[in-house]
């Protein structure tokens, strides 16, 4: 084949590509999709490089899904004027990550810990793997990783199919076929599309159309209704020797963040339903929330404590919805100020 003819194959097969993205993204664009990131190892690294900002400019916040759902950073920063730097993880204990800010002498800012029981007090979550590597990628970051990440940055927030959660082949294929559950294998999880949307500062949220369509929300439902039975079958929850083991080690590491001029405090974010029923009689209030806390000499913010977000209910028994992620985070700034936490523009 003639060197033109190179060219001419080459030029056909780039133009063919180009006409299928745009394609492809305009119809992503009709179906109504918006602009989301990966939570990946590059977003949760980048994040991570933030928690050295200076104490009375910034709060960290570790956890659970649950605060990435129910901190609704826009509304805390512009009623704040203070930097929220989220670096909860789905699924995961936050323990790890506090492991790595204890032990990190350069970090000494205040930290919000989100406390979800069946997580919380549990040693070797299934994604509790998945923390582990985004704290060793931070650990290893190299320039040329740094450098893709800001590319990646760019490109995402313009294109929705490079959604790799949703519209990467393998996440397609999971979602056309899930499979079920196998005994001794742990099940893959499809959640429909609109459960999680990210921002680039790591916020999950649910979208419109999720919050309007029972449906879907029947179909988390049903994922967590699994969880819940197979957790009556699985070990009990953390007690005795085994919980104090857990609260020692908890209380070792905070008092590491406390001694460098630190602050920390735990949260407790809502639930409902079935999930609110099976957490309260796994991990009953005085035996785990209030032993952590006595064990720590740390505050804590439980939402039942307060009649704005006592009640909220859940759409699929886990998260809050985005309009009232809004209200829990406007009653939980004044609630860390009466903890004696400074957070509002004048400093006061």
């Amino acid at each position: 084949m003639q060197p033109n003819h190179f060219k001419k194959a080459g030029l056909f097969a780039f133009l063919l590509t180009l006409i299928a993205l745009i394609s492809w993204e305009s119809h992503l664009r009709n179906e109504g999709v918006k602009i989301t990131y990966d939570d990946n190892l590059a977003l949760w690294a980048n994040t991570r490089a933030m928690v050295y900002e200076p104490k009375d400019q910034a709060t960290v916040f570790i956890g659970s899904s649950r605060i990435k759902y129910d901190l609704d950073i826009p509304t805390w920063q512009a009623i704040t004027g203070n930097h929220a730097i989220q670096l909860a993880n789905v699924g995961s204990s936050p323990r790890p990550v506090l492991e790595d800010l204890a032990n990190d002498p350069n970090f000494k800012g205040r930290l919000v810990i989100d406390v979800t029981e069946p997580l919380f007090f549990r040693d070797g979550n299934f994604y509790d793997g998945k923390t582990a590597k985004k704290i060793a990628y931070f650990r290893e970051l190299n320039p040329t990783e740094k450098f893709s990440f800001k590319v990646n940055k760019v490109l995402e927030s313009q294109f929705v199919f490079l959604d790799q959660d949703n519209f990467s082949i393998n996440a397609m294929l999971d979602n056309a076929h899930p499979l079920g559950y196998r005994a001794g294998v742990f099940p893959g999880l499809y959640f429909p599309r609109g459960f999680e949307q990210v921002s680039f500062e790591r916020q999950s949220y649910m979208s419109p159309d999720f919050v309007a369509d029972t449906n879907q929300q029947v179909v988390v439902r049903n994922v967590w209704a699994g969880g819940l039975n197979r957790a009556k079958n699985g070990p009990p929850p953390a007690h005795g020797a085994a919980l104090d083991s857990i609260l020692n080690s908890v209380k070792n590491l905070v008092d590491k963040i406390k001694a460098r001029g630190g602050e920390v405090i735990f949260v407790r974010t809502p639930s409902s339903g079935p999930m609110r029923e099976a957490e309260m009689q796994g991990f009953p209030r005085t035996q785990y929330w209030d032993k952590l806390l006595d064990v720590t000499g740390c505050p804590g913010i439980y939402f039942e404590d307060y009649p704005a977000t006592a009640h909220f209910v859940c759409p699929e028994w886990s998260h809050l919805k985005p309009s009232d992620a809004v209200i829990y985070t406007k009653t939980l700034i004044p609630a860390l100020r009466e903890k004696g936490w400074s957070l509002n523009k004048s400093g006061q």
